[in-house]
């Protein structure tokens, strides 16, 4: 598109390029030698007098341009750089020719200064500007001040410039870098070992979930994107590597929800000689370290509720929370038609607009019934065998397995189990699992027979679980959205044309 075909706004910032390359500015500069940051200033000035201020020295910064005021000879503007925000004083006097320059700036623009800090008689911590180097030149206006980006597709469309106009977004993924390195501390310092496994794979496993398939030409053969990492790193256990952990990115072709990401991260690790219930007094002590580090509290506002994380958390057995909901005991085996009257009645009384649909299993009934009702931290325990074809039977009842799934204002946090190491038993629920195939279900576990190899060698009793970073996030950044913790969610193709012309003038 030619300049003159331009939206106006568009156009603008267009012209005032062909004028910087006139006067032999290059408007996408070379690097600029950075010795300070906004916020590091901010932080070491803050509270400085005038002669601390004048020893200080000069310094050179450089960010984004996001206001810019005009007084005649003088002009004020705020430059942000990735840790804040610091005000900018420029004078004609000092200048010269290139204060008109300076005025000439677009919001957006990207600028290095050299200038001396001060405090203006408002007390702002200010840099009056000595010489300044153009850096990039902005040609699409940001969104103005007062109205700035509030259309949710268009903010996770263009997270770029969603993080620039709404600092508050900027802080949960500041929270969640933070968030991410506080796990990891913690699972280092209880002998973790951090590991990577296959992203691609030829047999999806360690899930109940349809995978994402490509193909690798070399090879000749499909492969997989992982839906966990699971049975790799159980294999790593085989191997002697006694406790192992992963942050990785998991692929699973569902669908898309504020709950849901097609592409999202998890945390899965394991711990030889150890069960199911070990991991619940870890979780705990995670949950408590990761409040402490990132928040300094173990309570967290979550909408219009609070959650408290103090230990010891509630456990409640699986069929315990469907017999309550249901108000009569219900027991493993226990076909859903026997209890059809007591579902329709439990059903009748959720509340508008999240009654459940037809309830076929106990699985739909324990996520349409009691799943909403777990605000607080929950340990939901012993669930029944056919949901769970990687985990060790219940010795006290071989319809249940040793597993929990963590539950913290509604949502599932985390799933652990008390592996199975039994290769027999393993086998003969993966083929079970393939008859399910065969009928069409075709999220059921895959056959994988190295898989059942290596437990041929011997695994010892072992633990494992998943986090999920996403919805963990979500948690400590009082989000109701997946999408909002995650940088780039996945959307539907933009309509093309749909970003023409900007939707506000710059401030």
């Amino acid at each position: 598109m030619r300049a003159e075909e331009l939206p106006p706004l568009l156009r603008q910032r267009h012209e005032k390029l062909d004028r910087l390359r006139a006067r032999g500015v290059d408007p996408f500069g070379t690097r600029f030698s950075v010795t300070h940051w906004a916020g590091e200033l901010g932080r070491r000035l803050g509270a400085a007098g005038e002669a601390e201020l004048e020893a200080f020295g000069p310094v050179r910064i450089a960010g984004r341009v996001v206001a810019l005021r005009h007084h005649g000879k003088t002009c004020f503007a705020h430059l942000m750089d990735y840790t804040g925000r610091i005000q900018l004083y420029a004078r004609a006097d000092q200048l010269g020719d290139d204060y008109g320059l300076f005025t000439d700036l677009d919001v957006g623009d990207y600028i290095g200064v050299t200038g001396q800090p001060f405090r203006t008689r408002t007390g702002e911590l200010t840099v009056a500007v000595k010489s300044f180097t153009f850096l990039a030149k902005s040609l699409r206006p940001l969104p103005e001040k007062w109205h700035g980006l509030r259309d949710i597709e268009t903010r996770y469309r263009q997270r770029y410039v969603d993080l620039v106009v709404n600092p508050e977004v900027r802080e949960i993924f500041l929270l969640r870098s933070r968030l991410v390195k506080a796990l990891r501390e913690f699972l280092d310092g209880r002998g973790f070992l951090e590991v990577e496994t296959p992203m691609m794979q030829p047999i999806p496993g360690g899930a109940v979930a349809r995978p994402f398939v490509t193909h690798h030409n070399a090879l000749d053969v499909d492969l997989y994107l992982r839906i966990a990492p699971e049975l790799y790193l159980k294999r790593l256990v085989v191997g002697g590597l006694d406790r192992v952990y992963e942050i990785n990115r998991n692929f699973r072709n569902e669908g898309v929800s504020t709950q849901h990401n097609p592409e999202f991260t998890m945390c899965e690790f394991y711990q030889a000689y150890a069960d199911y219930t070990d991991l619940m007094e870890l979780t705990e002590e995670l949950f408590v370290h990761l409040a402490q580090t990132l928040k300094g509290t173990l309570t967290l506002p979550w909408g219009d509720e609070v959650i408290d994380l103090k230990p010891p958390w509630r456990r409640l057995s699986f069929f315990g929370g469907i017999s309550a909901r249901l108000e009569t005991t219900v027991t493993p085996g226990a076909a859903v038609r026997d209890f059809r009257s007591a579902i329709d009645a439990a059903a009748a009384t959720a509340a508008a607009g999240a009654r459940p649909a037809t309830i076929e299993s106990w699985k739909d009934c324990f996520e349409a019934l009691v799943e909403p009702t777990l605000v607080q931290p929950t340990f939901v325990t012993d669930f029944p065998i056919e949901l769970s074809p990687l985990s060790r039977r219940k010795r006290e009842d071989p319809r249940l397995v040793d597993r929990f799934e963590l539950f913290v204002g509604r949502r599932e946090l985390a799933n652990a189990y008390s592996e199975l190491n039994d290769p027999i038993d393993q086998r003969e629920r993966f083929l079970q699992q393939a008859a399910e195939r065969q009928r069409g279900d075709d999220e059921a576990h895959w056959l994988d027979e190295d898989y059942v190899r290596a437990l041929e060698y011997g695994m010892p009793p072992t633990a494992g679980e998943g986090i999920g970073i996403d919805r963990l996030v979500m948690l400590f950044a009082n989000q109701p959205s997946i999408r909002e913790v995650i940088l780039f969610p996945h959307l539907r193709p933009e309509a093309p044309g749909a970003d023409d012309e900007p939707e506000h003038p710059s401030a």
